[in-house]
């Protein structure tokens, strides 16, 4: 920990206070509250974004996101760290099984579009870097899937191919799209995402 006179990053400071309360969920307005006040006094700056500051670290896999705005440091997951970043054997085992394309759009290199290896179950939520758990993704869809969780985009995608098979009179795709969906009602899963009949 840096004494009060030292430079001090942003990350620095959050992270400093994540690590003086080890093991407790933290919600979202005591870390920031804390952190401008923190950095204010010993920069006589503004803190900029702590919000992204946290989000990243979440992303890095350094903080756990226990929910919506609730964050929690476990030193005991420290060593496990590299475990959650594919190694470069890894993500050419992915990619060869995923044919070099987006599981989900099917474009990929030669159709002139960058690739990712994702996480199917995210870091911030305890996934690990193991082939069962990565998958390929264009940057395009990398990029939603960051934005939302896995089932979230899967119950839109199905919305949107239902909502098309609807106007081409597909039904076998359609019942399927249907089974696929009432799936997620049976559930309860992604309640917020409305799929209209």
């Amino acid at each position: 920990m840096k004494n009060e006179n030292e430079v001090v990053s942003q990350s620095e400071i959050i992270i400093e206070y994540f690590k003086r309360n080890p093991g407790r969920d933290i919600q979202h307005p005591e870390i920031v509250d804390w952190a401008v006040s923190e950095f204010k006094k010993r920069t006589k700056k503004i803190l900029r974004d702590p919000d992204r500051q946290i989000r990243q670290l979440a992303q890095s896999g350094f903080l756990i996101k226990v929910k919506k705005g609730i964050y929690r440091y476990e030193p005991s997951l420290e060593h496990k760290r590299e475990l959650e970043d594919f190694s470069q054997a890894q993500k050419e085992k992915i990619l060869k099984r995923d044919n070099y394309k987006c599981v989900i759009c099917g474009r990929g290199i030669k159709n002139g579009v960058e690739l990712h290896i994702d996480h199917i179950k995210p870091k911030d939520l305890g996934g690990q870097a193991t082939i069962e758990n990565g998958q390929t993704l264009c940057s395009q869809h990398n990029f939603i899937k960051k934005n939302l969780k896995q089932t979230e985009t899967g119950k839109k995608m199905f919305i949107r191919l239902y909502e098309l098979l609807k106007k081409e009179n597909n039904k076998e795709l359609l019942n399927f799209c249907i089974d696929i969906l009432e799936t997620y009602e049976k559930f309860n899963i992604n309640g917020h995402i409305i799929w209209k009949r």
